[in-house]
């Protein structure tokens, strides 16, 4: 027990300047640390069960005598009930510290699952839709919420009105506010269901997608009239005209197109090779290029690898309205993707090639994962002669009904 030291006056206190460690009196273990700088700080040294503790009551003159000596006798009536002020003051900041740690808002939990998920999206874009989204309908209604507390009141107030009117955009908000909220429940900053998760829950509350709104189709042309469609397409000058031909004869993606570069192209064994960074099903995917598209390649080969077969007028690669505007200076009423549709019905609609067969060509991920893990190969030369067979169709205007024999064209 430390003894009791002469009781200091305020004044006496106060004029306290050597450095060192000064009992002050009224209360036994009660000190005024001076530091050699000048500082001043209350000090309360006991022991609190086993241990001799040194517990810091605040700085001087901020702290008075009076209240330092207050606050010297509360702790040591908390020790004498078997308390430890210092193990529970410890506790508290680990508390506040933690409390802190996990108080992370929506929009923060936003920006550190992009950061964390980013790098496996298969393109820029992707990225800037997720952050474009969430921020025009997500974070100005629980952005600065902490994600603890998002609740289903939260979700529907975010989705509730643009549910019915923009409701592609409404399920994909839905999907990406359920994805950063588990995202933040498995870093520990929150407890509890998903309250975005739509099975079972959200479902209840809100329509399905698909009874609010019209599907809407990629305009496509009718079969029968491609040949002269065709005809009139290759009377059209420019890299956009051409691009858009390779679009329809590959049955590819324009966006797939429009990345296309010299590198990708062998036309020794008429093959244009997508990479897998640019595939929606990010897997490289080959296509066979009809007798149409190698004449076409061969005019304009560069030795640039790493130019593009298409470009933009002005360098660069071509924006995705750039087809589209060569269809309405035509006055066609369809959109490039629709040519897919075309391809798609004219496979099983005048046509004996198997689905799967222009299933491949257009690049669809199948459906059945047991096929899949059973498809190695991705059935290049059949493909070779369908791509042929459509390249023939679309030259010149067919009967209706035609139905193409392929014989000898589907080999093993």
């Amino acid at each position: 027990m430390p003894r009791i030291a002469k009781e200091l006056s305020p004044l006496e206190v106060g004029r306290l300047k050597e450095p060192g460690h000064h009992a002050v009196g009224g209360i036994a273990g009660l000190y005024l640390y001076i530091t050699d700088t000048g500082g001043r700080s209350w000090v309360l040294r006991t022991v609190a069960g086993t241990k001799r503790r040194h517990m810091g009551l605040g700085a001087f003159p901020e702290v008075s005598l009076a209240k330092a000596r207050e606050k010297a006798r509360e702790a040591k009536e908390q020790i004498g009930q078997g308390a430890d002020p210092i193990a529970e003051r410890k506790a508290k900041r680990s508390a506040i510290r933690a409390e802190q740690a996990a108080a992370l808002t929506f929009e923060q939990a936003a920006a550190g699952y992009i950061k964390a998920q980013g790098d496996a999206w298969k393109n820029a874009k992707h990225r800037q839709q997720w952050e474009n989204t969430l921020a025009a309908y997500a974070h100005p209604i629980i952005g600065a919420l902490h994600v603890r507390d998002i609740s289903q009141a939260h979700l529907l107030a975010v989705l509730e009105p643009i549910w019915k009117t923009k409701t592609e955009t409404a399920t994909r908000v839905r999907g990406r506010i359920e994805s950063v909220l588990d995202w933040a429940t498995v870093r520990g900053h929150r407890v509890g269901d998903n309250p975005a998760r739509w099975k079972g829950h959200l479902d209840k509350l809100l329509p399905a997608p698909r009874k609010v709104t019209k599907v809407e189709h990629h305009t496509a042309l009718p079969i029968d009239a491609m040949g002269e469609f065709m005809a009139a397409l290759r009377q059209q000058k420019g890299d956009a005209a051409r691009a858009l031909e390779f679009t329809i004869l590959t049955a590819a993606r324009q966006g797939e197109v429009r990345g296309m570069r010299w590198g990708e192209v062998d036309l020794d064994s008429k093959v244009w090779t997508v990479p897998a960074d640019r595939m929606k099903a990010g897997k490289e995917h080959r296509v066979p290029l009809s007798e149409p598209l190698v004449a076409m390649l061969t005019r304009d080969s560069k030795q640039d690898a790493d130019a593009l077969v298409f470009p933009a007028q002005r360098g660069g690669q071509m924006s995705d309205m750039t087809m589209t505007a060569v269809l309405r200076r035509m006055e066609v009423d369809a959109v490039p993707h629709g040519f897919r549709s075309t391809f798609r019905d004219w496979a099983g609609e005048r046509t004996n090639y198997p689905r799967d067969l222009a299933e491949q060509a257009l690049a669809h991920t199948l459906e059945s994962a047991v096929e899949a893990a059973y498809r190695r190969g991705d059935m290049l030369e059949k493909r070779r002669h369908m791509m042929q067979a459509w390249a023939d169709f679309c030259g010149h205007v067919r009967t209706p009904g035609e139905v193409v024999g392929i014989g000898a064209r589907l080999r093993a």
